[in-house]
């Protein structure tokens, strides 16, 4: 299915030129300056940003104790290069990692990960259940997840229904919504990528359609959050807006803290098997004060990520915390 030219410039994702453009002009910075300047800001941010909700974020995204081992396999700073790795994750991983000395070492893990790694390891994602310890989190492939809009259009005059556009393939549980609400005058769900993988969703049974712009999305009240390979990625900028983000309690996690969440005050939860969908549908757009209260948690949530400053702060933090736990550096 091909792209239209209006998606294309009028998408309301990231511009990827843009983010290679600021990539490359951060790297054409000689390491040598950067670590003369690290202890100042770490210092500095120390005493700025002081508040228990920072120090907080800062041991969410790294559970590693005192003591904890590197493991074997583990690789120089000084060795990380481009050549191999995803670019965007390269690029948003060396733009903190650069400000280390090259002799530490350290475990990354690229891609949407989805288990909890033998050694410490630098990754996007984790289970949000159990010992996650060893995953600890940094922003990567940002461009991508971090998406924020400016909404106009308020809740009330979006259309009472909820929508789903995306990339289905072989994700069962992607595939079980759009075959559960085909036809459903509530429900807009489609798949957005011809022949989804090993289990086909055709265009004739009128699963099929073309991509949307993210703001076409925000006429409608409500936005489904549905994980794929591991996160759901539409999440963030459903939260900037002023529709409503629906999802079965989630499973994973990134820098997003998506495990901080809570049902029914920042997105609507619903059943594993989208049973209750509609009811809850119902429910919210009945009740819209309740609905702009989500609304209002959700953005107020999101506000925490909106800050450069702060957030170059704590990704340093966290990976200084990373060489601290496992006895590379002293605090």
């Amino acid at each position: 299915m091909k792209t239209s030219l209006r998606y294309r410039l009028h998408s309301g994702k990231n511009s990827k030129i843009a983010y290679y453009i600021r990539q490359a002009s951060r790297c054409a910075v000689p390491k040598s300056v950067l670590r003369r300047h690290l202890d100042k800001i770490l210092v500095e941010g120390d005493r700025k940003y002081r508040s228990s909700d920072v120090r907080s974020r800062i041991e969410y995204y790294n559970r590693l104790a005192d003591g904890t081992q590197i493991g074997a396999g583990a690789t120089r700073l000084g060795d990380f290069a481009l050549r191999g790795n995803s670019s965007t994750y390269f690029f948003d991983s060396y733009e903190f990692t650069r400000w280390f000395d090259d002799d530490l070492l350290w475990h990354y893990l690229f891609g949407d990960i989805t288990h909890i790694p033998e050694h410490p390891s630098i990754l996007k994602s984790r289970p949000i259940a159990g010992d996650n310890a060893n995953s600890v989190l940094l922003n990567l492939d940002k461009c991508r997840h971090f998406v924020f809009l400016k909404d106009r259009i308020p809740f009330e005059k979006k259309a009472d229904m909820a929508i789903f556009r995306g990339s289905v393939k072989d994700n069962e549980n992607r595939i079980r919504f759009i075959e559960k609400f085909d036809g459903s005058p509530r429900v807009d769900a489609s798949n957005t990528i011809s022949g989804g993988g090993g289990h086909s969703v055709s265009s004739d049974s009128g699963k099929m359609a073309p991509r949307i712009s993210l703001y076409d999305h925000l006429k409608f009240k409500y936005i489904m959050a549905l994980e794929g390979n591991d996160v759901a990625s539409n999440l963030k900028w459903i939260m900037s807006s002023s529709s409503i983000a629906v999802t079965p309690r989630m499973r994973y996690e990134t820098w997003y803290m998506e495990g901080r969440l809570i049902p029914d005050v920042h997105y609507i939860e619903i059943k594993p098997d989208f049973s209750d969908l509609e009811e809850r549908m119902d429910y919210y757009s009945s009740h819209p004060k309740l609905a702009r209260e989500i609304i209002g948690n959700a953005n107020e949530y999101t506000r925490q990520f909106r800050d450069p400053e702060l957030e170059r702060y704590i990704s340093l933090s966290v990976l200084r915390r990373y060489f601290e736990a496992t006895g590379q550096i002293s605090d």
